[in-house]
């Protein structure tokens, strides 16, 4: 992408999420309860987690925390948070894995909160400006991505299910929880693997749906599509390779 196109691409961005996040303050309500009321998890953010479609649904703090948030209101988050800052977030931790659904983020330098309503519970046409399921024009949808790394460390839906994996360069892939356990001995952490699939990409980060798996390019495997994740934004169902073995039932 040349200078010119890279500029472009980020006005085009930044002036999409402020208008829906305009958009969305103005008719979100506030929370019924005060989340302060719930435990506080403090770190520092090392990164976003995206869903397959881009949309920032959470973030990765640096003690390795997993923070699950609505992705509808992800837009305000981007720009109250950054990678690097410290955060305190309030909500509920899980008991088997280091994760959190939050209710609420904080910036500790600078004081703003984000209060986070149950999923589900956002205006449509929320802060991503996505309506009957349309992404964000700034969004790179639908493209082919071939990619390779070392996986650093599993993620997971909100259920606490593995629903992909962090590779070491701050890739994500994504894949649906019965494909996940059928794979893990292939996506463990330590293993190196290549991923081809349907890819999202934009200032951040870097989100693959895989459809093929393996140590390399002679040794891929097929994945089966995920049957709505809704955890993730993946609506639908995407069919499956013509030798993809069948996934558990």
């Amino acid at each position: 992408m040349t200078r010119f196109k890279s500029a472009l691409f980020a006005t085009s961005l930044v002036a999409g999420l402020t208008v829906g996040l305009s958009s969305a303050m103005a008719q979100r309500p506030a929370p019924a309860y005060d989340p302060a009321q719930l435990p506080e998890t403090k770190g520092r953010v090392t990164q976003y987690l995206l869903n397959p479609r881009g949309m920032v649904d959470g973030l990765l703090l640096d003690s390795g925390t997993e923070v699950h948030l609505n992705p509808m209101i992800g837009t305000e988050l981007v720009f109250a948070v950054r990678p690097g800052d410290a955060v305190t977030v309030h909500g509920l931790k899980a008991r088997a894995v280091p994760m959190v659904m939050a209710m609420s983020v904080t910036n500790d330098a600078t004081g703003k909160t984000v209060l986070i309503s149950p999923r589900g519970q956002m205006p449509e046409g929320g802060p991503h400006g996505m309506m009957h399921g349309k992404p964000h024009p700034g969004m790179m949808q639908g493209g082919g991505v071939e990619l390779s790394g070392k996986v650093k460390a599993a993620l997971h839906n909100p259920r606490g299910e593995t629903d992909g994996v962090l590779l070491e360069d701050g890739s994500q892939v994504r894949l649906s929880p019965p494909e996940a356990k059928r794979l893990a001995d292939q996506i463990k952490p330590g293993s190196t693997i290549l991923v081809r699939g349907m890819g999202s990409e934009n200032l951040l980060g870097k989100v693959v749906a895989a459809r093929q798996i393996g140590p390399d390019a002679a040794h891929l495997v097929d994945v089966r599509g995920p049957q709505g994740m809704m955890g993730h934004g993946m609506m639908g169902r995407a069919k499956p390779q013509a030798q993809a073995e069948p996934a558990p039932q």
